[in-house]
C-alpha cells in the first residue's frame, strides 16, 4: 500500500461547517478522508458568540458547535492537515493537490473554503484598517470599550455583531443601505428595547478620516442625497459587516464560477469537473447559514461516493487504508485549541496530542523563561513546567542575565538544544487559538518542521540584516494564528529574524504606543505597522521591503 500513501478517497479543502460535514459523511462511509485547513477549525462561524437557530441545539457558540463537528469527523477516521493548498490539478481522474505540507492525491475533492469579509472601498478604509476600521467584533470589540461604534450592514452578521458590541461600546449605530434589515425579523427584533443601539436606514458610509485613528466619518442618505458627518476627538469604531467575498481566487479557471467568484454547482453540489464538488458559502446559493452549509457538505460527500466507488473499480485501486489509530495520535501538530477549565493549563486531550507531536521532534528544544514580579510570570512558569513534564524533548530554565533579557516581560524564548536562540519569543501564556501556533513554533525549531517552498525558503535564509517583528494578538482571534505561525517560521529559518508574540491583554502599553485597534497587528523594526492576517509569502515580502 506504500504507493497509495498520499492517495485519499476524498480530500476536503476547508474545515468550516460545510467541510466538516462532508468529512463526517465520507469518513462514516469508510472512505479515507483528508481535511486540509490553513487557518483553524470552524471557519467564519467561530467568531459568532451565540447560535440559536441550528436545529436541535438551543444555544451554542460557533466555536463550540464546530469543535463537536470536528470531533465527530475525527471519530469516524477523518485525518486533518494544517496546510494551505497552493494549486490543484483537477482535470484528471486522480486529482493532485500541492500544499505547503506536501503533495496529496484524491479520487474526489470537496471545495469548502467559504468566504471572507467584504471590504466596501470607502475612502480611508484601507488606511484606517486597524486604526478604527475593523471586520471582526469578537477579535476587536474589546479595543472599543468606552467608545462609540458604527456597524455597516443590515444582514444577520451586522445585527448579531452589533448586539455583541454593546458589551463594550457606549453606543452602537447600525448603518443600513436598504430601507430595512435584510435578515429575518426574529433577528432584528432582538434590537428592540436596547438603549445603547440604534439604526439608520437608506444610508451608506462615504469616508473615514483622522490622524492616528478614526475621528471623523462622513455618511450619505441615499434617498435624499443629504450628507452628514460624525466627529469625536477620542476616536470611534467602524465595523464592516456587509457580506462576504468567496474564497475562490486561488482555485483557478478550470472550475466554473459566476461573475462574483462563487462556484457554480448542480443540485448534487457537483462543479463542471468530474469528481470535484463545492459546499458551503463558496457556492452560489440563496441562504448562507450553518444549516445550509452542513447540508451542502452532506450532499457533496454522498454524491462523491458513487464517483469514488467507480474509480476504485475502473483503476483497480484496492480499498485505501482508513486510519484506526486514536484521534489524538492522528492529528500531528494541528491541535484543538480547547483549554482546560481546571487549574491546569492543558486539557487531557491536548496533553495526549502534544505527546504525539513531541515524539516526532528531531532535536530537543530549550525554553528560556524570563520573569518579573507580575502574577503573569507565575502562570508562565506553570505552563512551561507542564510542557516539560510531557516529554524529555522539552526543557526549560529560568534566566536572569542582565543586559540580555527581553524588553518586555514575562517572556518564553524558544531556543535550540545548544541554547542558541531561534529568535522566537512569546510574551504571556500561549492559550486559546495560540496554543497551536506555539507548538508549531517548537516543531519548526526542533525539526523536521513545516515544509516550505524553496523560493520563499531561500529568500529568508539569504537575509543578512537584523529584522524584528512584533505580532500583537488576542487569544480569541481566529485571524491571528496564521500571521503568528508565518512570522515564527521565518524566525526559525533565519538567525537574522526575530518574531515576538504579545498577548495584548497583558501588554496594554503596546496597544497605546502603536495605537492598535485591531489584531493581528504586525510591527516591523518598531516602525512599520501592518494589520490583517499574513501568510509566509506575505511576511517574506514585507521583510524584503523593510530596511532596519
Amino acid at each position: 500500500m506504500e504507493k497509495y500513501k498520499n492517495l485519499y478517497d476524498v480530500v476536503v479543502v476547508g474545515a468550516g461547517p460545510a467541510g466538516l460535514s462532508a468529512a463526517i459523511y465520507a469518513a462514516r462511509a469508510k472512505y479515507r478522508v483528508l481535511v486540509v485547513e490553513k487557518k483553524g477549525i470552524g471557519g467564519q462561524i467561530t467568531i459568532t458568540s451565540e447560535i440559536v437557530n441550528y436545529p436541535g441545539v438551543a444555544l451554542s457558540s460557533g466555536k463550540e458547535l464546530t469543535e463537536k463537528m470536528r470531533q465527530q469527523a475525527d471519530n469516524f477516521g477523518a485525518e486533518f492537515l494544517a496546510a494551505e493548498v497552493m494549486d490543484m490539478e483537477l482535470e484528471e481522474e486522480i486529482k493532485t493537490l500541492h500544499t505547503t505540507r506536501g503533495t496529496y492525491q484524491a479520487l474526489g475533492v470537496v471545495l469548502a473554503t467559504g468566504a471572507n469579509p467584504r471590504k466596501l472601498g470607502f475612502k480611508g478604509e484601507k488606511a484606517f484598517q486597524g486604526r478604527g476600521v475593523a471586520y471582526c467584533a469578537t477579535c476587536d470589540g474589546e479595543f472599543f470599550t468606552g467608545r462609540e461604534v458604527f456597524v455597516i450592514g443590515g444582514g444577520f452578521a451586522a445585527v448579531e455583531e452589533g448586539i455583541f458590541l454593546t458589551k463594550y461600546a457606549t453606543k452602537v449605530t447600525l448603518i443600513v443601505r436598504e430601507e430595512n434589515f435584510t435578515c429575518a425579523q426574529t433577528v432584528w427584533e432582538q434590537l428592540e428595547g436596547r438603549e445603547n443601539i440604534t439604526s439608520i436606514f437608506q444610508t451608506e458610509l462615504i469616508e473615514v478620516g483622522g490622524e492616528d485613528m478614526v475621528t471623523y466619518a462622513r455618511f450619505r442618505n441615499n434617498e435624499t442625497g443629504e450628507e452628514w458627518s460624525h466627529q469625536a476627538e477620542e476616536g470611534f469604531g467602524i465595523f464592516v459587516f456587509a457580506g462576504y467575498v468567496p474564497n475562490s481566487e486561488w482555485i483557478g479557471d478550470s472550475v466554473d464560477k459566476d461573475s462574483q467568484g462563487y462556484l457554480l454547482t448542480d443540485q448534487d453540489k457537483k462543479t463542471n469537473l468530474e469528481g470535484v464538488y463545492g459546499a458551503g458559502d463558496i457556492c452560489v446559493k440563496n441562504l448562507r447559514q450553518v444549516v445550509t452549509a452542513v447540508s451542502d457538505g452532506a450532499v457533496a460527500a454522498t454524491s462523491l461516493e458513487r464517483v469514488v466507488s467507480r474509480l476504485h473499480e475502473k483503476l483497480a485501486i484496492p480499498p485505501l487504508v482508513q486510519t484506526t489509530k486514536k484521534s489524538e495520535e492522528r492529528r500531528k501538530p494541528e491541535l484543538s485549541s480547547k483549554a482546560a477549565d481546571s487549574g491546569d493549563f492543558l486539557s487531557a486531550e491536548i496533553r495526549t496530542q502534544l505527546e504525539g507531536v513531541f515524539a516526532k521532534f528531531e532535536q530537543p528544544v530549550l525554553l528560556k523563561v524570563w520573569l518579573d514580579e507580575q502574577p503573569l510570570s507565575g502562570e508562565v512558569m506553570g505552563f512551561v513546567r507542564e510542557l516539560e513534564g510531557l516529554s524529555d524533548k522539552i526543557r526549560w530554565i529560568k534566566t536572569e542575565k542582565e543586559g540580555q533579557q527581553p524588553l518586555h516581560l514575562p517572556s518564553i524564548e524558544v531556543c535550540r538544544a545548544d541554547g542558541s536562540s531561534s529568535g522566537i519569543h512569546f510574551h504571556g501564556v500561549p492559550g486559546g487559538h495560540e496554543i497551536n501556533s506555539f507548538v508549531i513554533a517548537l516543531y519548526n525549531v526542533a525539526g523536521p518542521g513545516q515544509p516550505l517552498d524553496e523560493e520563499t525558503k531561500k529568500k529568508l535564509t539569504d537575509m543578512r540584516q537584523k529584522q524584528n517583528m512584533k505580532i500583537l494578538v488576542s487569544l480569541s482571534c481566529t485571524m491571528c494564528p496564521e500571521t503568528v505561525m508565518s512570522a515564527q517560521k521565518a524566525a526559525a529559518l533565519s538567525d537574522y529574524i526575530e518574531a515576538e508574540m504579545f498577548d495584548l491583554a497583558h501588554f496594554p502599553k503596546l496597544k497605546e504606543q502603536y495605537k492598535v485597534m485591531s489584531v493581528p497587528c504586525l510591527i516591523l523594526n518598531d516602525e512599520k505597522v501592518v494589520f490583517g492576517k499574513k501568510n509566509i509569502q506575505e511576511i517574506t515580502d514585507l521583510l524584503e521591503q523593510t530596511k532596519p
